[in-house]
C-alpha cells in the first residue's frame, strides 16, 4: 500500500518542517542483556525521535497527512481536523493543524495521561475523552467526521501517516557512519513500523518490529493472515494500545519481511530505566519496548550486526524512573 517512492514524496513535502532528530553511536556491547548471559551483541545505535515536535516521531506522518489534503484541496478550514488518539498523534495533529491554520478535535481514551491531555489543549485543540480504549475512541471521533465533514487524520494506518513515519528511516541511513544492518521500532498500530520498512525495503536492512505480549497486534494477525483484534493492557497501553494493527502495517510487514518480536511488560519497565540511567534519556514505555527487544534476548544480534533502536517517544510521566 506504501512504498519507498511515497515516504520520499513525504519527506520532500516536510522538509525543513520537522526536526531532524539526532542519533547516539552507543558502540559495541552497550546494553547488559538480562540474566547473567552478559552484554547483548553487536553494536548499537540509538535513534533520538523522542526529540521530534510535540516529543514524537507522530509530527512526521500528521504534518504529511495535513499537507497533502491541504494541497489537494480537502481541507475545510473552517471545520479542520480530528483524529483519535492515546496521545500522541493527537499532539501531532494538533501541531500540524495548527501550522496549517485549522481547527483540531482529537478525541482520546478517558486513561490518557494526563501530561498529553494538558499538552494537547496548549497546542490549542479541543479534546474529547470517551472509552476506556482507543477502538472506543474512534467509533466517536469518526462520528465527529460524519457530522461536521473534519479531515480524518488516522493515527497510523493512512498512507500519508505511515509514510511521513518512515522518513525518519531515510534520514536515520544518512546519519551513520557506517551500514545499518538492523532497525528495531516500537509496534501499536503499526504506523511507524510501515514506513520504515517501506523506506528501507531493497535496501538490505531488517526491520524488527518490538511489540507487547500484552498487546500483540502484528504476532496476531501474522498468525492469522489478516489484521485481527487483540485483548490491550499493560504498562505501555497508553501509546501502543492499539486493538488491531492497521492495513497498511500488515501488507507492508508481509511483504517486507518484518521480524516480529514480544516483550514482557518488565523488561519495558527495565529497558526505559536504563535508557535513563545509561544515556539520560527519558522516554514512554512505549518507546522502551524496541530497546527492550533487544536486552530482554527477544532478537539477539550477531557479533558484527550494527542495531539501530528508534526511540519514538518521550511523553510520559518522569517521576517513576
Amino acid at each position: 500500500m506504501i512504498s519507498r517512492d511515497d515516504v520520499e514524496a513525504a519527506r520532500e513535502q516536510t522538509a525543513g518542517l520537522v526536526r531532524v532528530t539526532p542519533v547516539l553511536e552507543a558502540g559495541r556491547g552497550a546494553l547488559p542483556l538480562g540474566g547473567p548471559a552478559g552484554r547483548v551483541p553487536g553494536e548499537l545505535v540509538l535513534k533520538l525521535e523522542l526529540l521530534q515536535h510535540t516529543g514524537s516521531f507522530k509530527a512526521r506522518g500528521a504534518l504529511h497527512r495535513v499537507l497533502s489534503a491541504r494541497a489537494a484541496g480537502r481541507l475545510d478550514p473552517d471545520v479542520g481536523v480530528v483524529v483519535a488518539s492515546g496521545g500522541n498523534a493527537g499532539l501531532a495533529v494538533a501541531w500540524a493543524a495548527a501550522r496549517a491554520g485549522v481547527p483540531a478535535t482529537v478525541v482520546v481514551p478517558e486513561r490518557a495521561p494526563v501530561v498529553k491531555v494538558a499538552r494537547l489543549r496548549e497546542l490549542g485543540a479541543t479534546v474529547v475523552l470517551a472509552g476506556a480504549e482507543y477502538a472506543e475512541a474512534q467509533a466517536v471521533a469518526q462520528e465527529h467526521r460524519e457530522r461536521t465533514g473534519a479531515l480524518w487524520c488516522h493515527a497510523y494506518d493512512q498512507p500519508e501517516v505511515a509514510a511521513g513515519a518512515g522518513t525518519l528511516a531515510l534520514e536515520l541511513l544518512e546519519q551513520v557512519a557506517r551500514r545499518v544492518d538492523t532497525v528495531v521500532v516500537a509496534v501499536g498500530g503499526g504506523g511507524l513500523v510501515a514506513g520504515v520498512a517501506a523506506a528501507l525495503e531493497g535496501t538490505g536492512t531488517r526491520v524488527v518490529g518490538a511489540e507487547p505480549v500484552r498487546a500483540p497486534t502484528l504476532h496476531a494477525a501474522l498468525a492469522a493472515g489478516t489484521p485481527t483484534d487483540v485483548a490491550v493492557s499493560g504498562v505501555a497501553a497508553d501509546s501502543l494500545g492499539a486493538r488491531r494493527v492497521g492495513e497498511i502495517a500488515f501488507d507492508v510487514a508481509r511483504r517486507t519481511g518484518v521480524v516480529p518480536v514480544l516483550v514482557e511488560d518488565a523488561d519495558i519497565v527495565a529497558a526505559r530505566a536504563l535508557l535513563w540511567r545509561e544515556w539520560r534519556t527519558v522516554v514512554e514505555h512505549g518507546a522502551a519496548a524496541a530497546l527492550a527487544a533487544l536486552t530482554a534476548g527477544s532478537y539477539v544480534p550477531g557479533a558484527d550486526e550494527r542495531v539501530a533502536v528508534v526511540l519514538c517517544g518521550a511523553n510520559t510521566d518522569p517521576t517513576d524512573l
